[in-house]
């Protein structure tokens, strides 16, 4: 185990781990740990400051965004309160650590306003946009088809996480975007209270909460959400491997998301694994192949389509056809290409199979990789 994972355990000793704690997101938060948590995903109160009940063209009555923590006296209130909150998320924070606060026009851009204020670094403003939006029953705006996420580091030079290629995977691999198209969340996914009427007015679909922490987020990251309503983090958070900590003052919504979280399954260990970046890996040098003996001097590769052949050397070089070089350079020359990867393009015969000399690199990675968990 590296001295980072044991500071990590040792933190995480320390904290309320897969737990719903009562009480106002700014007490709690501030009773935690300093530098203790990954990432937070908050989804405050909105402040739609709405002027009585909203109706449909047939009269019926509009379920909205009516309850009382999202009544605020005016902007002034709603800004000091986003400050408050905002403070205690930063504090508790790691360094390498990275907020995701959510949105309508109506507080977006005080909220991002205020991230600024508080010194966390934008990194991306995300439009999610909902493929079945609530329509407009006024008919005097545009539907609101769309919330804005911002992801923010807590400083300029912070490591942050992003999982690039694992995003990329999610998208059929083409580079993830900043406009997410999904649906809110219907059917079975809704929860409802005994009454058979919506749990929470504003709960998020999984779906959203999937991409975000595949994303941002690895197995084991504590995330807390100083909202938690419903609970639709801790359950993405459990079902992908990542402890949470939920912080809700009211107690329905704390009832319905501890049913919720009980039957949710963690996925298994390997269905876990993401698609790494290739710079994420140790870099291993065909030399290394060579001096540990997994390939001799004067044995001979192979190209994919037996084509090509060079000879290896005590170096780590590669010779063939007079050619000289690693064992890229080589393989481009052979081909009359301007690159080439040599750890796909050569091959060695065992047993008389022609196998890629990348398997011998992955060999090497994956003792570095159980090395690096060994106590020192």
């Amino acid at each position: 185990m590296t001295k980072h994972e044991t500071k990590n355990r040792a933190i995480a000793r320390n904290l309320p781990l897969n737990q719903i704690l009562a009480g106002d997101c700014v007490e709690v938060m501030n009773s935690l740990p300093a530098n203790s948590v990954d990432l937070i995903f908050a989804d405050p109160p909105y402040n739609l400051q709405l002027k009585g009940e909203l109706h449909r063209p047939d009269n019926s009555r509009v379920d909205a965004v009516d309850d009382h923590w999202d009544q605020f006296a005016g902007f002034a209130a709603y800004d000091r309160f986003t400050r408050e909150w905002m403070a205690a998320a930063r504090r508790i924070l790691k360094p390498d650590g990275a907020i995701w606060v959510i949105g309508s026009y109506h507080n977006i851009f005080r909220v991002g306003a205020e991230l600024q204020n508080q010194g966390f670094w934008i990194l991306n403003d995300v439009v999610w946009r909902k493929t079945n939006p609530m329509p407009n029953f006024r008919g005097k705006r545009l539907t609101n088809a769309h919330e804005t996420m911002i992801w923010a580091s807590k400083s300029e030079s912070a490591k942050y996480t992003f999982n690039y290629e694992a995003l990329k995977s999610l998208n059929e691999g083409v580079q993830m975007r900043s406009d997410w198209v999904l649906p809110i969340c219907t059917g079975g996914e809704r929860l409802k209270d005994k009454d058979g009427a919506k749990a929470h007015p504003t709960q998020k679909p999984e779906a959203l909460l999937h991409r975000l922490l595949i994303g941002s987020t690895n197995p084991g990251d504590v995330v807390l959400d100083p909202f938690f309503g419903t609970g639709t983090t801790g359950a993405v958070a459990k079902m992908l491997g990542r402890d949470f900590i939920g912080i809700e003052r009211e107690q329905a919504y704390r009832e319905v998301a501890e049913k919720r979280i009980a039957r949710v399954r963690k996925f298994d260990n390997e269905a876990l694994v993401t698609t790494k970046a290739k710079r994420a890996e140790p870099r291993v040098p065909f030399g290394q192949v060579v001096e540990r003996g997994m390939l001799r001097p004067g044995e001979e590769l192979f190209s994919m389509d037996n084509r090509h052949k060079a000879k290896v050397r005590a170096d780590g070089s590669l010779i063939g056809n007079d050619i000289k070089g690693s064992i890229h350079q080589v393989g481009a020359a052979l081909e009359g290409a301007p690159t080439c990867n040599g750890w796909t393009y050569w091959h060695f015969r065992r047993e008389g199979k022609m196998v890629p000399i990348d398997t011998l690199r992955q060999q090497i990675r994956a003792e570095m990789e159980a090395d690096k968990g060994r106590p020192n």
